[in-house]
């Protein structure tokens, strides 16, 4: 398989008053086109600062991440919006839905950002909405569903616009066991029809679900191996 993300010598540096923090150093990571990937790491050990960049939401402050064949390391702010936009469905721990829309009109929003017809918004959202189960609540505010139900419509909202990467940061963390077991279905089910997926996680459980676990300690890469 093609390589979908491909990082060189990457460092990551924060200035927190007059001091320097090296957040990232020196990380060298590639992932395949399909693959399913966990990423793990402590608190403080620079996974969240590996994602955001992965996720185009950061820019290194040193070395090279290509993103599907281009270097988006150096983009301008503007130019990795776009490409953020097309290539990367993102699913947070904190759902991020917006609580004024009700689910359809919020799963409708990367395609109206992405200028497609109000019509195909529409057919588009509600198609991927049953895909995760929702068909029924179409019209339900997030404050009216459950915290698996609202995951699945992150996990919806993320997913319609076609991204080449899923990205999600701790998406079972505000669950329990059984709706955090049915959201890691929904990803497995997602990775099997061919996405590639990568989860940012601390819980072990979840992790074993990838087909791969990369472990981050002190901004570099301790160690990278095949589940099961």
């Amino acid at each position: 398989m093609a390589e979908i993300i491909a990082t060189k010598n990457l460092i990551k540096d924060y200035n927190l008053g007059k001091v320097k923090v090296r957040a990232l150093n020196g990380v060298d990571l590639t992932i395949e086109a399909g693959e399913f990937v966990a990423i793990m790491g402590p608190s403080g050990s620079g996974k969240s600062t590996l994602m955001h960049i992965i996720g185009c939401l950061d820019s290194p402050t040193s070395g090279e991440y290509h993103l599907d064949g281009v270097l988006v390391s150096q983009m301008a702010k503007d130019d990795l919006a776009s490409i953020r936009n097309s290539k990367i469905g993102f699913v947070f721990q904190s759902f991020n839905l917006l609580p004024h829309l009700n689910i359809l009109k919020n799963v409708e929003l990367p395609l109206m950002y992405a200028g497609e017809s109000l019509r195909e918004r529409s057919r588009k959202a509600r198609e991927i909405l049953a895909s995760v189960g929702l068909s029924d609540r179409l019209r339900h505010k997030p404050s009216e569903l459950s915290g698996g139900q609202r995951q699945r419509v992150a996990i919806a909202r993320a997913i319609v616009n076609n991204p080449a990467i899923l990205l999600a940061d701790e998406p079972t963390g505000n669950l329990d066991s059984q709706a955090g077991g049915d959201i890691l279905e929904i990803f497995t089910r997602l990775h099997s029809q061919g996405n590639t997926v990568i989860i940012v996680t601390h819980d072990k459980a979840v992790a074993q679900r990838a087909g791969r676990i990369i472990r981050i300690m002190d901004g570099r890469i301790e160690d990278g191996h095949l589940t099961g």
